[in-house]
């Protein structure tokens, strides 16, 4: 099985179709307001309104008060929910949507010892920031801290972009690679050449 893509941080229409359309298999929508790619609800709906079936989109919260998430997820379509922060085991299953886990994995002493404790997220985000920290730093960090026979699947975040994702997938076993800032130009918008790009060398990558 070749491995899922997601590209995060999505903040328009234009791009969202971008990332369909390449390929890929998930978009992230950022509902946390300090983040350079946060979107308000309306622009959340037009997004999942344009986008065709089988792509999964998923809802990015950093430590956000319950009635927020709960706003949203009435008006915003989304699959999957992602917490980034220092969301408790309680707090992550509430809403009763799959979610997914983010690890900040600079400085964290125990990979499974986190883990362990959110026995129903779907799969863990492995970053390269400190635990309970904002993510999308596109900051990189050792790839043999990856856990490798942890039974969730895991999902590689952390300054990958073109010229490093075949390596990234070579050298590890995760099950999906989540990209932001390296498909962009700016922050917050998404290059098509750069995405496309992405998915050429994933795709060659399977072919070997």
């Amino acid at each position: 099985m070749g491995v899922k893509v997601k590209i995060c941080g999505i903040t328009s229409v234009k791009d969202a179709l971008a990332v369909a359309y390449s390929g890929a298999d998930a978009i992230g929508l950022v509902f946390y307001a300090k983040s350079s790619r946060h979107i308000s609800i309306e622009q959340a709906v037009e997004i999942c309104a344009a986008l065709p079936p089988f792509i999964t989109v998923v809802g990015l919260f950093l430590d956000a008060d319950k009635n927020e998430v709960n706003t949203i997820l009435e008006h915003v379509p989304l699959n999957i929910l992602q917490f980034h922060g220092s969301e408790s085991p309680e707090y992550c299953r509430s809403f009763h949507y799959p979610y997914i886990k983010a690890v900040g994995m600079i400085g964290l002493e125990s990979f499974s010892h986190f883990a362990d404790q959110y026995l129903d997220s779907k799969a863990f985000l492995v970053d390269g920031h400190a635990p309970g920290a904002a993510g999308g730093t596109g900051n990189t960090f050792d790839w043999d801290d990856i856990p490798c026979d942890y039974p969730k699947p895991i999902i590689l975040a952390g300054g990958l972009n073109p010229d490093n994702i075949a390596a990234a997938i070579q050298s590890t076993s995760v099950y999906a690679v989540d990209l932001s800032s390296g498909v962009e130009i700016l922050p917050g918008i998404k290059s098509e050449e750069k995405i496309t790009a992405l998915m050429q060398e994933v795709k060659r990558v399977e072919q070997e």
